[in-house]
C-alpha cells in the first residue's frame, strides 16, 4: 500500500526544514562576520600606533620607523584619475550603443556574452594583457600610463555592464513620450534617460574603481615599482600604488614593517570605504532629485 502523509504533517516537515536551513545560514554567517571581525581588530591594534602625518608624508625608507606611503598614496591617486578618464567615457558610450542604438542581432549577442565573461577572468590575466600589450607592444614600458590602460581594461567589463542595468531601469513610456514630442533617439538618450539611470551607472563606477584601488597582481606584472623615493611627473613615469606598498612590506621579516604594513591597509580601508560611502550618497541624492 502507498502511504499517503498527512497535510499538517508535510507542512511541519517543511517547517523544520526551513529552521534548519536558516540555522545554518547564520551559523555561516556568524562564522564569515566573526573571522572578518578578528583580521580587522588584529589589523587595527597592530597599525594604528604608526597613523601619523609622518606616515602620510614620508616616501619609503629601508628604515622602518621613517618609513611612509606618500608615493603610494599619489601614485594610487594619479592611477584612478587616469583610469577613470580613459574607462568611463568608454564604458558608458558602449553600454548607451548597446542599450539604445544596435540592433538585436548575433553580433551584439556575442559582444554581450564576451563582456559578461570578461567580468568573471581573474585580474592577473588582465595583467599579462596589458604587459603584452602596452607594456611590450605599444612600448609604453612600466609606466603610469600603461598601468591605467591596463586597470581600464579590468573596470570596463562593471562599468558596461552596471550602466546597462541602469539604462534597462528606465521604463520606456519615459522614451516614447520624448519620441512623441519630437526628440531625436539621442536628445531622448541625452535629456531623458540618461538623468534617469545616472544613480545606478554612478554606483557601478565608483564600485568598479574601489575595485582598481585594491588590487595588486595586475600592476605587479606590468612592472609597478616596489620602492620609490620620488612622485610621478608624467605619464611615462614610474609609478607605486598602496596595494603593492603594503605587499612589500609584508614581505619583510621585521616586525616593524608589518606594522606599516598594517597601518597602510587601514589608509587602504579607509579609502574604500569613503568610495562607498560616496557612491551611496550619490546614488540617494539622485534619486531624491528624480523622485521631486
Amino acid at each position: 500500500m502507498i502511504r499517503i502523509e498527512s497535510r499538517p504533517e508535510w507542512r511541519r516537515r517543511e517547517h523544520r526544514r526551513e529552521q534548519l536551513f536558516q540555522l545554518v545560514g547564520a551559523a555561516i554567517v556568524l562564522f564569515a562576520l566573526t573571522t572578518l571581525t578578528v583580521l580587522l581588530v588584529k589589523i587595527f591594534l597592530d597599525g594604528y600606533t604608526r597613523l601619523s602625518p609622518e606616515f602620510l608624508s614620508n616616501f619609503p625608507s629601508r628604515r622602518p620607523d621613517e618609513a611612509g606611503i606618500k608615493a603610494a598614496l599619489v601614485g594610487s591617486f594619479y592611477l584612478l584619475l587616469l583610469t577613470a578618464a580613459l574607462a568611463i567615457p568608454i564604458g558608458v558610450g558602449a553600454a548607451i550603443y548597446l542599450e539604445e542604438f544596435a540592433k538585436r542581432n548575433w553580433f551584439t549577442r556575442l559582444v554581450e556574452i564576451n563582456i559578461t565573461n570578461l567580468a568573471g577572468v581573474p585580474s592577473i590575466i588582465y595583467g599579462l594583457l596589458g604587459l603584452q600589450v602596452f607594456v611590450r607592444t605599444l612600448s609604453m614600458d612600466r609606466s603610469l600610463l600603461a598601468g591605467a590602460c591596463t586597470m581600464a581594461l579590468l573596470a570596463l567589463p562593471v562599468i558596461i555592464t552596471a550602466a546597462r542595468e541602469g539604462l534597462r531601469t528606465v521604463p520606456n513610456s519615459l522614451r516614447y513620450g520624448s519620441l512623441a514630442l519630437g526628440a531625436t533617439q539621442w536628445q531622448t538618450v541625452r535629456y531623458t534617460v540618461l538623468p534617469v539611470a545616472l544613480p545606478a551607472i554612478l554606483t557601478g563606477i565608483i564600485l568598479s574603481l574601489s575595485r582598481v584601488v585594491g588590487e595588486t597582481a595586475p600592476l605587479l606584472v606590468i612592472g609597478a615599482v616596489v620602492y620609490i623615493s620620488k612622485l610621478p611627473d608624467g605619464l611615462c613615469s614610474p609609478f607605486t600604488v598602496l596595494p603593492v606598498q603594503i605587499y612589500d612590506w609584508t614581505t619583510r621579516p621585521q616586525k616593524a614593517f608589518q606594522e606599516n604594513a598594517a597601518a597602510g591597509i587601514i589608509v587602504l580601508l579607509m579609502l574604500l570605504l569613503a568610495m562607498n560611502a560616496a557612491a551611496i550618497y550619490l546614488r540617494n541624492r539622485y534619486q531624491k532629485r528624480l523622485a521631486l
